[in-house]
């Protein structure tokens, strides 16, 4: 097996190959250290990288491996961190200026859970300041690229974290997802991404601090068993956050190989109310229907939802919460902010207390009519994206022919949405667009219910496997 294969050689597979002494967590690390070196510079995926300490751990896995000890479930396998995690004793940026040189002094619970699997930091990628939006760009650089074509996109907010993977420069990639952060840059790059049900994966409350209710950790990884496997090890009940989900997850592995015979599923190109482009609705829609020739039944779903009533309930909320982030910010770092964060930022702390209040009611009418669909079908399937990855800074404006009301959410309506109703969902990749841009299928599951979501995804990748095409910067 050459270099260029094993850097594309899936986790599980990888760490199966450290377990019976074929390769180890050395050689793997080394690759990817050299992979970074050779890629990072046309890509800006990575903000950080720790090449010593990745160097030192994997010695010590290697160690480990060669002793005969009981091996963690992602042990020596090289991963990738997001900028917004704390890390003890790595830079950790958020993507900002005002915390460029911070240092923490200690994890979080997702940092913790990523060491404890085995897996070995490799170091940190570029998101926008403080993960505010869909695309990933900053003041501490150069935009991340999309290795699919270097001058669009990868997404966001989880855009480093998505490129460095589909170029090959980490085995795994921890992302996070409020708005839809780990699915977009899974569209934009041809990657598996699963937001989990709100919850799943706990996360320190801090303060200041607001209550941080759209946003969980996960995966983005090159297959579908790779991403059960790290949900697998970030999952589970924390007592430093009081709104986790209290009971312990299910394995997501279990059912990754029991197919979709007998499921409902729903399909929506639009939400009833959302523009979407061209060629993505038909790929998106050839995919859905695939899911008969797997066996399961597949209709076309009667769901409707005001989109730009739902931009402006997801604003309300995402800024809201925002301020009680990052409003003590603004007397002292108001010119260190992208104008993009600032902006929002500063209406938002003008706003009174009854568009806040209001919106929260708005929201629990939202989910209550969000659940009800799964009275119906198990499984519900959308685009991921309206559009595919456009040029870095061209918002797109006209969506199929129709013109955009909001640009910052216009690209990005089918997934906030599941956001705010806490259920999983995940993207799937699903074709490529006359260009040859990645193109990703939207699948939501009920509350809960990840394993279906992983074991139909696994399904759908089995039937139209994607992981053997790469990008041209790889």
């Amino acid at each position: 097996m050459d270099d260029r294969q094993l850097a594309f050689t899936p986790a599980w597979k990888q760490r199966d190959m450290i377990a019976a002494g074929e390769i180890s967590p050395v050689e793997l690390t080394e690759l990817y250290l050299r992979r970074i070196d050779s890629l990072n510079p046309k890509l800006n995926a990575y903000l950080t990288v720790v090449g010593d300490m990745a160097m030192a751990d994997a010695k010590e896995a290697e160690a480990a491996a060669q002793r005969g000890d009981s091996l963690a479930p992602l042990h020596g396998v090289p991963i990738s961190v997001k900028d917004l995690n704390a890390t003890k004793g790595i830079r950790t940026t958020n993507g900002s200026l005002i915390s460029k040189d911070w240092v923490p002094d200690e994890d979080d619970i997702v940092t913790e859970r990523i060491r404890r699997s085995g897996a070995i930091i490799l170091g940190k990628t570029n998101t926008p300041e403080f993960g505010h939006k869909g695309s990933t760009e900053n003041r501490l650089g150069e935009p991340c690229r999309n290795p699919w074509d270097l001058t669009r996109t990868p997404g966001g907010s989880s855009g480093g974290a998505a490129a460095g993977q589909v170029a090959g420069l980490s085995a795994l990639s921890q992302g996070s997802d409020g708005g839809g952060s780990i699915r977009i840059p899974a569209s934009f790059c041809g990657l598996y991404g699963i937001k989990s049900s709100q919850g799943r994966v706990p996360a320190i409350a801090t303060l200041p601090g607001g209550w941080g209710q759209l946003g969980q950790n996960g995966p983005i990884t090159a297959n579908v068993k790779d991403s059960a496997i790290l949900l697998q090890a970030l999952s589970g009940p924390d007592d430093r956050d009081p709104s986790c989900i209290r009971s312990q997850p299910p394995d997501f592995s279990a059912g990754l190989g029991l197919g979709v015979k007998g499921l409902r599923i729903g399909w929506t190109p639009d939400f009833g109310s959302i523009a979407v482009d061209h060629e993505v609705r038909d790929a998106c829609e050839a995919a859905a229907m695939s899911f008969q020739d797997l066996g399961a039944h597949v209709e076309a779903a009667d769901v409707h939802i005001d989109i730009d009533d739902a931009i402006n309930l997801m604003e309300t909320i995402f800024w809201s919460d925002r301020t009680a982030n990052s409003g003590h910010l603004l007397p002292d770092h108001a010119d260190d902010m992208t104008p993009t964060f600032r902006g929002p930022l500063e209406k938002a702390m003008d706003w009174n207390v009854q568009r806040l209040a209001f919106a929260l009611r708005r929201l629990e009418w939202h989910r209550f009519r969000m659940a009800r669909i799964f009275d119906k079908y198990d499984l519900l399937l959308s685009p991921t994206m309206s559009v595919p990855a456009f040029t870095i800074g061209q918002l797109p404006e006209v969506i199929g022919g129709k013109k955009v009301n909001n640009v910052i959410w216009g690209f990005n309506p089918f997934n906030f949405l599941i956001n705010m109703s806490r259920q999983t969902a995940a993207s799937i990749p699903c074709g490529f667009t006359r260009n040859g841009l990645p193109i990703g299928l939207h699948m939501i599951g009920a509350f809960g219910q990840e394993s279906l979501v992983l074991q139909a995804s696994a399904a759908y990748e089995e039937a139209h496997p994607w992981a053997e095409k790469h990008p041209p910067v790889s």
